[in-house]
């Protein structure tokens, strides 16, 4: 049997692909195994290393949820100003204008281009040198501050695709019944691109989290990261425990942001069909007497 796509495996295909299955599966047991035998043998598997995690508080009250707060404040800063930030400028690389779309591309591409870990260095030598703000809140600002350049650019990118993805006919028809550009954007445009950007920002969004643990390798940024090497020392070096811990919190937080991402997505979708609700050749022409006795009886009571 043949597809539209490929044509049906031969005996002699499957049973080469059985084999390389089956040795696909030998090697990566093998290694799993060796993972396991090699951190048994260090003693990173025994129960002494993660019993701080699961038979006490104090790890989680010292270290982790200190870390992780830190961490929730800088990404939820840095989401708040850069998501706007990054539409105005996404709109403005639209603009007819040369003198506002030519100054936006500029910036744009430039943060753009710079990695997110020099803008933050950048942001700690300028915090210190030409502001008032204290060495203990410097770090939080730098970080910030590095991950809304960047972020921003890159969410500008988004919008602006966003945008010029939509079919011309929306504009042409916006244009058609005599809308500005500023109600065919924020009323027509906007609203129907934001559906298919939002796995996009999302995409940003995880990014934005996990760059906060460059603050706590470089700045010495008390992020959620940076928790484990104090926490590993305190612990009798329970690396790999601490590691994994951070880790699973790491995927947990993630997954909680793309899970309602998907979630609104779908109910953004929804809002926008129709009834599905199909009428026939007797309800058209009722629709149709019942507007024209409706505008005869309102021509005959005037």
């Amino acid at each position: 049997m043949t597809s539209v796509l490929y044509d049906a495996q031969g005996p002699r295909a499957k049973r080469r692909n059985i084999v390389y299955s089956a040795v696909f599966l030998v090697a990566a047991a093998a290694v799993v195994w060796w993972v396991y035998r090699s951190l048994d043998d260090k003693g990173q598997l025994d129960w002494e290393k993660w019993k701080p995690f699961f038979s006490g508080s104090e790890a989680w009250t010292t270290y982790i949820l200190p870390g992780l707060k830190n961490t929730l404040i800088a990404a939820a800063l840095s989401m708040l100003i850069a998501l706007p930030l990054g539409a105005v400028f996404g709109i403005a690389r639209l603009s007819d204008h040369a003198w506002v779309r030519i100054p936006a591309g500029v910036v744009v591409e430039f943060f753009r281009a710079i990695p997110v870990l020099i803008l933050m260095i950048f942001g700690v030598a300028l915090f210190a040198e030409y502001t008032g703000v204290s060495s203990d809140d410097r770090p939080l600002y730098a970080v910030v501050t590095g991950l809304v350049l960047y972020n921003a650019s890159v969410l500008a990118e988004i919008v602006r695709a966003g945008i010029l993805a939509l079919p011309k006919g929306q504009t042409e028809a916006a244009q058609a019944i005599g809308l500005r550009k500023t109600q065919i954007m924020t009323s027509i445009l906007l609203p129907q691109a934001v559906t298919a950007m939002l796995p996009a920002i999302v995409s940003q969004l995880v990014v934005i989290v996990k760059d906060t643990a460059l603050g706590g390798a470089v700045l010495t940024f008390p992020e959620l990261l940076a928790s484990v090497s104090p926490m590993s020392s305190y612990y009798g070096a329970n690396t790999i425990a601490s590691f994994t811990i951070v880790a699973v919190i790491f995927v947990a937080l993630n997954f909680t942001l793309t899970t309602f991402a998907s979630w609104l997505e779908g109910r953004l979708r929804r809002s926008k069909r129709g009834t599905g609700a199909v009428l026939g050749a007797d309800d058209v022409e009722e629709l149709n007497a019942a507007e024209v006795g409706g505008s005869f009886g309102t021509g005959a009571s005037a």
